[in-house]
């Protein structure tokens, strides 16, 4: 067999191309790499951003992740040399010429672990899965099949090591109970653990939230809180004793929401305080997300037996050795490794997900061990279930899905209530979207045309014994051809649109191209829009010939429905269980595709008519660096809370909106607007705990006056120097993509030869959760992102200890703002509704900087046009200081140096928030 210390090693940074072969390692110019690299196969880790680092995109070789990912499927790693050392127990390399020796290493470490005398948790099913992966010729695969022994008996793999879920009675309803005072608190002692330190602020956070749980005065007046808890009260745990509490001693479930899926995981492991053992607590609290975050069986099985081809069949491979040991199968964000996808350059692992709600339910021979089934049926009998808050507002808009209408809530992350709102009540008639449809409805175009897919397919029973259902399935599969098919982009494009509702896209198109050019914007190569105000009658035409369209479609979709609907009533003889199933799906499926398709009738009868002051309503041509992907008219509600009351506030009995910054930096009134307290009938309660941390000791704001705006080598000049004076351990925040790409290309290089390595969303091919977790895992390092990483990333200690935003977060002029900031005329105008815009942004993003007790850091503004107004955004008790870049250099750096010693090492008097010196006045003037 291959001895592994005998394959040459590459590894390749911002610092520079290090390659060890035969027992010597030297250092390589780029060009000189790829000729190697292309000639011989090469020991890497990650080869994506090796081959990045290269400039050589097409780098691939015997990547470790991918051997990790066979060898250790479903666990964690941190996908750096770092990472890699302290998953295998080696020493840590001293330097980046020493980690292809590391990788050598490790390679020899991991393939060990494939002896048959080994003791390897995951060895069952390794056999097969290496004999499958040797015929697709798998770089590792002569390495790995020779070291893994012939089972003597057939092992169980993946489909045959899956556990079938079982029905279970319907729960009954929740019963009436209200939570005494001094149980909560000793559930809240009991997560707290005995003998930790009584925290004022968690416990009386937790009797405001208990009184949410008491039974409703009165119908559509949910017992309501609204409560804003500062960093470090803990109110993960003071909500979860309450919700515990009463899910025990009343029979009923509390949905838990979240924004992020970083906290849906931070809430699956405090749940375990509650019930330490992971499998009792996966009866007691389940993690839900919407369908499309699993793994689809009969997707996977497709592509294992020749749907994916190259290297996507690879991944296939390595996806079900994953799913063999996953905990829930949920592929976005649950325990499959999010740089597994990456290396494949997500090739195919999109495809394995039920994305295009094609799912045939109990016509799928694996639906006994559906992913999806299963944790829909374990949170209809769970005490607490994680899910996100679009999640929980869909299954409320979409009735008693499997008696799961959620009416006992918590929306953690709540300031995102308001978007979360905004993006569920949407209405978007698209290309993509329509495109979605016809699928459906049809089926796949082309070779994929065969398989079990389209209305036809999931229904064949009901077409073949029912005469009336098979009638409204072939006429909506003939109405169907008047959605947009396969390359309709092109044809629009080329002026040559098929069908009706591509006719409509093409007049969308010209409009905005023609309204948006006025508006010096055609050339911008970013997307384009413009308002659906005074159509021209090309525009009209189009879309009264596409509500006909749709119309004819609508109609046999609808009269299908009811036929469903009749057939469950009327329980024919050929109606078994796992057909009856499968037409329950179909309903619900087509209930809100038939709700799709009427928002869309909506949305066009106002073209030509009036227009509707709820809604607002525009034209879009979507772009990605000048090149078009898709072409819509979208509506939005001017205010989304009013929806989110009306269906998902008001039928509940109990519902907290809380988070650290529910306020945004301003008053209670902003709360309400955003959480749809103003819609309901009767008052909502409040609750406020500032945190207990010393944020003055702690943290300070510099304001950075002399960076020019527009001045991208001075900006990205400044990025490197205040990272370099902070050491690494630095978070910068931008509001636009391009410029992070610019700042990126001219620092990432200087920054690495002063070993500080730079990360950056956008740039490195990896996803946002993966870049966390290489941040978090490493002091020196730094990320650069956009909005994803200004909330909802927690990075404690002393790897995030410095925030650097490019300057103010301004709202993003758009149609849908200008509607909203014109309608807030009636509260204080329109500057301050972005005042409460920018004041939230602003906390949220400073509160990345304080975790924990004991964090240290500095909060720095690349920006002289900072408003005093805006400063109540940040604590009360913070510093804020207008400086020159100089000093603020120097306050960074002598915060460095004093953080060993628990001070922030002030250089220069500071001015207090909402102060501000004469020089920064005369300054500003």
């Amino acid at each position: 067999m291959i001895d592994p210390s005998t394959l040459p090693a590459l590894h390749a940074s911002h610092g520079g191309v290090w390659l060890r072969i035969d027992g010597d390692t030297r250092a390589l110019a780029k060009g000189a790499a790829i000729g190697r690299a292309a000639e011989t196969p090469m020991l890497l880790l990650n080869a994506p951003l090796a081959g990045q680092r290269l400039g050589y995109p097409e780098l691939n070789g015997l990547d470790l992740l991918e051997l990790w990912a066979f060898v250790h499927p479903a666990r964690f790693l941190v996908p750096t040399p770092k990472g890699l050392a302290q998953a295998l127990d080696l020493p840590l390399p001293a330097s980046e010429a020493a980690i292809p020796a590391l990788l050598q290493q490790a390679a020899g470490v991991l393939l060990d672990r494939l002896a048959p005398e080994a003791d390897w948790p995951e060895r069952e099913g390794a056999w097969t899965a290496a004999q499958s992966l040797a015929r697709l010729r798998w770089p590792w695969a002569a390495l790995v099949a020779p070291r893994i022994a012939r089972p003597r008996e057939a092992e169980k793999w993946l489909f045959s090591r899956l556990p079938e879920w079982e029905e279970a009675a319907p729960r009954p309803p929740a019963r009436p109970v209200r939570l005494d005072d001094a149980a909560v608190r000793d559930r809240l002692d009991l997560l707290t653990g005995h003998g930790a330190e009584a925290r004022t602020g968690q416990r009386d956070y937790a009797i405001a939230a208990a009184a949410t749980f008491a039974p409703r005065a009165a119908r559509d007046r949910p017992n309501m809180l609204l409560a804003e808890a500062g960093t470090g009260i803990g109110k993960t745990l003071g909500y979860l004793a309450p919700a515990s509490l009463w899910a025990q001693q009343a029979g009923g479930t509390v949905w838990i929401s979240t924004y992020t899926k970083a906290l849906q995981r931070q809430l699956d492991r405090e749940t375990l305080r509650l019930f330490p053992d992971p499998a009792v607590a996966a009866r007691h609290v389940v993690v839900r997300k919407g369908r499309e975050n699993y793994l689809c069986l009969l997707n996977l099985e497709d592509a294992l037996q020749g749907g994916f081809a190259g290297r996507a069949a690879i991944l296939a491979q390595l996806v079900a050795r994953w799913a063999a040991y996953s905990k829930d199968g949920d592929m976005v964000g649950g325990d499959l490794p999010g740089w597994l996808p990456t290396l494949f350059r997500r090739n195919g692992s999109t495809a394995l997900t039920d994305r295009r709600g094609e799912c045939i339910y109990a016509g799928c021979p694996h639906y006994r061990k559906c992913f999806i089934e299963r944790a829909a049926r374990a949170s209809a009998n769970a005490d607490i279930v994680i899910a996100n808050h679009a999640l929980v507002m869909i299954n409320a808009a979409r009735g008693r899905e499997m008696g799961q209408r959620p009416d006992r809530i918590v929306f953690d992350e709540g300031h995102h209530l308001f978007d979360a709102a905004d993006s569920t009540f949407a209405v978007i008639l698209s290309g993509q979207e329509a495109i979605e449809l016809r699928r459906w409805i049809i089926g796949p175009e082309g070779k994929a045309r065969g398989r079990r897919r389209g209305l036809s397919a999931r229904l064949s029973d009901v077409a073949g014994y029912d005469t009336e259902g098979g009638e409204a399935i072939a006429a909506a599969a003939r109405a169907a051809e008047a959605l947009p098919g396969d390359e309709w982009l092109k044809r629009i494009a080329a002026g040559d649109p098929f069908g009706p509702v591509e006719r409509l896209l093409a007049a969308v198109r010209a409009t905005v191209l023609a309204r948006a050019a006025d508006n010096g914007e055609g050339d911008a190569g970013y997307g384009l829009e413009t308002e659906l105000a005074q159509p021209d009658g090309p525009l009209v035409e189009a879309a009264q010939e596409a509500a006909t369209a749709l119309d004819a479609l609508l109609r046999p979709l609808t009269r299908l429905a009811r036929r469903l609907e009749a057939v469950i009533e009327d329980a024919p003889d050929w109606l078994d269980g796992a057909a009856r199933a499968r037409v329950e799906g179909a309903i619900a499926s087509l209930g809100w595709r038939c709700d799709l398709i009427a928002a869309w009738l909506a949305l066009l009868a106002r073209i030509g008519g009036p227009a509707d002051p709820d809604h607002v309503d525009w034209l879009a041509v979507d772009r990605v660096e000048g090149r078009e992907y898709d072409i819509g008219l979208h509506r939005r509600w001017l205010d989304p809370t009013r929806p989110l009351a009306d269906v998902v506030l008001k039928p509940a009995h109990g519902v907290i909106v809380t988070s650290a910054t529910l306020r945004g930096g301003g008053e209670w009134d902003n709360a309400d607007r955003r959480s749809g307290a103003l819609h309901l009938p009767g008052p909502v309660a409040r609750f406020a705990a500032a945190s207990p941390f010393d944020y003055g000791a702690a943290a300070q704001v510099l304001i950075v006056t002399d960076i020019k705006r527009g001045d991208m080598a001075a900006m990205a000049a400044a990025y490197a120097r205040l990272i370099e004076a902070a050491g690494g351990g630095t978070l910068g925040l931008f509001t636009a993509i391009r410029r992070l790409r610019i700042v990126h290309a001219r620092i990432a290089d200087r920054l690495a030869r002063a070993g500080l390595p730079l990360y950056a969303q956008h740039v490195d091919p990896m996803d946002t959760g993966t870049l966390v977790d290489i941040f978090r895992d490493d002091p020196r390092a730094s990320l650069l992102g956009t909005d994803a990483l200004r909330d909802g990333v927690d990075v404690p200690g002393d790897s995030l200890r410095l925030v650097v935003m490019e300057g103010v977060p301004w709202p993003k002029p758009s149609v849908l703002h200008g509607a909203r900031r014109l309608a807030a005329k009636d509260e204080g105008g329109g500057g301050a509704y972005d005042d409460r815009i920018i004041r939230a942004r602003l906390a949220q993003a400073f509160g990345r900087l304080i975790r924990r007790a004991g964090d240290r850091g500095i909060f720095v503004i690349l920006s002289a046009a900072m408003p005093s107004r805006l400063l109540s955004a940040f604590p009360p008790d913070v510093a804020v200081r207008r400086a020159p870049l100089d000093e603020a250099i120097l306050a960074v750096a002598a915060a460095q140096d004093e953080s060993l010693h628990g001070g922030l090492g002030l250089a220069t008097p500071i001015v207090h928030q909402g102060q501000e010196s004469a020089t920064a006045d005369r300054e500003k003037e």
